[in-house]
């Protein structure tokens, strides 16, 4: 299928349907050397795994990963690595009245006119459940970072009109929506409850901090690192919008307060300020990257929607089943995730961008 293949130095093709016998990943490029096993990737899917609170879907999964290649003896080989999830909760029947409709907010209807088919299952390949292969090359991506002293890190930053103003990360995975800040996961859970009184769902931002990436990464024009981010983050289900920096608010201000103004600090060429999102001209600044995207309410709702069947005709549907009422905290990990594959293969392609770099490594 066209479309399932991310990155260029690594790469990332993802494989498999939400109802199938199994859902997957081959990540490439992963250099020889780096030990790496199973737990590795299993702590980043069970952030992500269903059936964790009652704000997310009650499949009942472990979403327990299996590592098929590229690593021998606990250290990666340089050669593909191929990892599995069997699915063993699919409930197929639960689907069985939207077979021949098109849901409301779901792709439903662009399949149909894409393939001339679709899989109805829990949406088949656009369902969330594809992400499980990307986190798990995020987290292999994240493993690697590590290594160079740079991290990754997303947060929920707002559900609904509820948003974080205090900020204390070691708070982030001690409530069920991924808050760092508890008074706000507070009233973002009562608001989501009164959603669920009404069978609805809600949306909201996840942002995410990189730190320690060095300047000069990214590349000019069509591969800007701003852009590549910008393209992993959309291509996840459900995100609609995307900011770098201070994003959609740099509209309202001036150039005077806008410009991050340049200085030098203990020898080093630093930022007074960071509006630019640790990213200018589509290159790393050496300041912290500060991305965000916004989510949008779960498609999947109990409430009654008018919509159109495959025989083109005028229906209601309700749509039942086991569905988050909102996707904002399960993606979270899933925002981490593509935002390290894409940050890796910025930063492999930027290991031969000067001559110096390579006279360097090959001196011996």
């Amino acid at each position: 299928m066209a479309g399932s293949t991310f990155g260029s130095n690594i790469t990332v093709t993802t494989w498999g349907e939400s109802h199938g016998k199994a859902i997957g990943a081959v990540i490439d490029g992963i250099p020889a050397g780096m030990k790496l096993d199973e737990q590795d990737i299993q702590i980043y899917l069970d952030r992500r795994k269903p059936g964790q609170s009652k704000f997310t879907t009650a499949r009942n999964e472990a979403d327990e990963v299996k590592i098929l290649s590229g690593v021998f003896e606990g250290v990666t080989t340089g050669t593909p690595i191929s990892i599995m999830v069997e699915n063993t909760d699919q409930h197929s029947k639960d689907y069985g009245n939207i077979a021949t409709s098109f849901r409301p907010g779901h792709a439903d209807y662009g399949y149909i006119e894409k393939y001339g088919l679709r899989d109805y299952r829990g949406g088949g390949r656009s369902s969330g459940r594809e992400t499980i292969g990307r986190v798990a090359a995020g987290a292999i991506c994240a493993k690697l970072l590590s290594e160079l002293g740079i991290t990754v890190c997303a947060y929920t930053k707002s559900i609904g009109d509820i948003k974080i103003y205090d900020f204390d990360l070691s708070e982030r995975d001690n409530n069920a929506l991924c808050m760092p800040d508890p008074a706000a996961a507070k009233k973002a859970t009562e608001y989501l409850e009164a959603c669920m009184l009404n069978n609805d769902s809600a949306g909201g931002v996840i942002e995410c901090l990189i730190t320690g990436v060095p300047a000069g990464v990214g590349d000019p024009v069509f591969d800007k690192l701003d852009a590549n981010l910008s393209k992993a983050l959309v291509s996840i289900g459900s995100v609609k919008g995307v900011e770098i920096g201070d994003g959609f608010a740099v509209s309202k201000t001036v150039g005077s307060i806008n410009n991050d103004k340049f200085r030098m600090v203990d020898g080093k060429v630093t930022k007074a300020t960071n509006h630019s999102g640790g990213i200018l001209g589509g290159i790393s600044d050496g300041d912290d990257i500060i991305v965000r995207c916004a989510i949008k309410p779960t498609p999947s709702i109990s409430q009654s929607q008018p919509t159109v069947n495959e025989n083109h005709e005028n229906i209601d549907i309700e749509i039942h089943g086991r569905h988050d009422p909102v996707i904002v905290p399960r993606a979270v990990v899933v925002v981490e995730a593509m935002c390290a594959i894409t940050i890796c293969d910025a930063l492999f392609s930027h290991m031969t961008d000067r001559l110096d770099y390579i006279k360097e490594f090959y001196k011996n």
